[in-house]
């Protein structure tokens, strides 16, 4: 099977090369025998030759069954390995059974917290996060995130790829205040590590308040990404352009808020006409705030003065330079700066021989989207119970200049009333345009997708005080 591309955290690799049991040196087989198939299994993960680590994988399972027995304890490393393999290829179900094989062969045998649980924890959660499971993927990093705290102390840093893993499932599941108190503890660990005042806490500083944009809490956002750049700035002078990313992230808050407003369930959605654009012509337009562009200036200027020049940071500036003008009504400038990413891009794909860097700009993105009021995303019940989630799938017609020309129903399982309703936010929708050869161009059969709630109607129970129905 082919490799797939996936978000894989490092710890995955710290898995596969996890010691080998040094119980199997003292068994029949020759001493080297292991170990050198360990090493070539190594090798193999290294250079990602995924088929020969596998079937080294396999190998140091089969030795360890025949030398220990099928339940021993020393099986758990190399069923972890093969896992983390399996996983790595795609074959969840493959990952999903040995992970599993590993806990139940620690589980009920040790008295208090056992550090061989940890990994194959972890993976089983990674696994069935893959899998989109998210609630089995948090209850099983939860488990390995609690056992690293025990074992190894609160703020040790080892746990941090777990957390990471852990925070992603709670996003999935909508579980905003779980992710947040997990993001809070990832950076106070990244804090107790390597101190208020380093530079290893700018990505730390990033991921954090790139949470706080997505939970729309943009001026809690715009202070970390304020205090990444401070330290950009102080401790990294003759390196300017590792406070890019900040610079980058201060004009996302102040885009972001002038679209959405300053919290975004705390506002109204725009009173948008059909087809019409949220900042030309608008009393909103007053709220795009200059020091975000005057930012995104800024940070291509280090760009382009830093040496050598990265064309894949260059390219992305430009893009995101073009999606400020666009979104302020300045097409010709919106247009240009979408040329000049695309140059950017291009010469970055040919110069590292990696044409998925133009991914960018091959398909619309979406810049402004206000899901209808009773979307998932947005709608809060007392009583789950009573809603029934429902998928709407739209197609639309994106013109050149992002705006949304036409909307279909490719499938809907929701009222017509909410289906209109989903049609109507996805028609005010404003994307940025896929660009062809360096030029805007119009695109037809751009997914959207949106999940409503839909009121449940039950059937009134009958009550025993009414008359029997007739019979004929």
């Amino acid at each position: 099977m082919a490799g797939l591309t996936l978000p894989l955290r490092a710890a995955l690799t710290v898995i596969a090369l996890g010691g080998f049991p040094s119980a199997l040196l003292a068994a029949d087989t020759a001493p080297s025998e292991p170990l050198q198939i360990f090493a070539r299994f190594k090798s193999a993960l290294e250079a990602n030759d995924l088929a020969t680590a596998g079937q080294r994988a396999e190998e140091l399972v089969s030795i360890t069954e025949a030398q220990r027995g099928k339940d021993s304890r020393e099986l758990v490393n190399p069923l972890t390995n093969l896992g983390t393999v399996q996983f790595r290829r795609g074959n969840f179900a493959a990952a999903e059974a040995n992970y599993q094989r590993a806990i139940a062969l620690i589980e009920g045998q040790v008295s208090g917290a056992d550090r061989l649980l940890i990994r194959p924890l972890q993976g089983l959660g990674e696994t069935w996060l893959a899998s989109n499971r998210p609630a089995d993927a948090a209850t099983a990093l939860k488990r390995a995130v609690d056992l690293s705290r025990n074992l190894d102390g609160l703020y040790n840093a080892d746990q941090l790829d777990a957390v990471d893993a852990l925070i992603e499932a709670y996003e999935k599941m909508g579980a905003k205040a779980e992710a947040e108190r997990e993001h809070q503890y990832a950076f106070r660990i990244a804090e107790t590590n390597f101190g208020k005042r380093d530079l290893r806490l700018v990505e730390p500083l990033d991921r954090y308040a790139r949470f706080f944009e997505s939970v729309g809490r943009y001026a809690t956002a715009r202070g970390l990404h304020a205090r990444a750049l401070q330290l950009a700035e102080e401790l990294s002078a003759e390196k300017p352009v590792v406070g890019v990313p900040a610079l980058r992230g201060l004009a996302r808050t102040w885009l972001l808020e002038a679209i959405y407003g300053p919290e975004v369930e705390a506002q109204p959605a725009f009173e948008l006409n059909d087809g019409g654009d949220p900042f030309v012509n608008n009393a909103n337009q007053a709220r795009l705030n200059a020091e975000g562009l005057r930012a995104l200036s800024f940070a291509l200027d280090v760009v382009n003065r830093s040496k050598p020049v990265d064309l894949r940071q260059l390219g992305e500036l430009h893009a995101q330079i073009g999606d400020w003008y666009l979104i302020s009504g300045n097409l010709g400038r919106a247009y240009a700066s979408y040329g000049d990413s695309w140059k950017a891009l291009s010469n970055a794909a040919v110069a590292t021989g990696t044409p998925q860097l133009r991914a960018l700009l091959e398909s619309p993105r979406v810049l402004v989207y206000r899901a209808p009021s009773a979307s998932a995303s947005r709608m809060r019940v007392q009583n789950s119970d009573d809603y029934a989630v429902k998928d709407v799938e739209m197609r639309l017609k994106v013109g050149k200049d992002g705006k949304v020309l036409d909307v279909v129903v490719a499938n809907t399982a929701a009222p017509e009333n909410s289906t209109k309703a989903a049609m109507l936010a996805a028609r005010k929708t404003r994307f940025a345009p896929r660009i062809v050869d360096g030029e805007p161009a119009e695109t037809e059969g751009v997914v959207l997708r949106e999940q409503l709630m839909v009121r449940i109607q039950r059937s009134p129970q009958a009550s025993s005080s009414d008359p029997p129905a007739a019979t004929p």
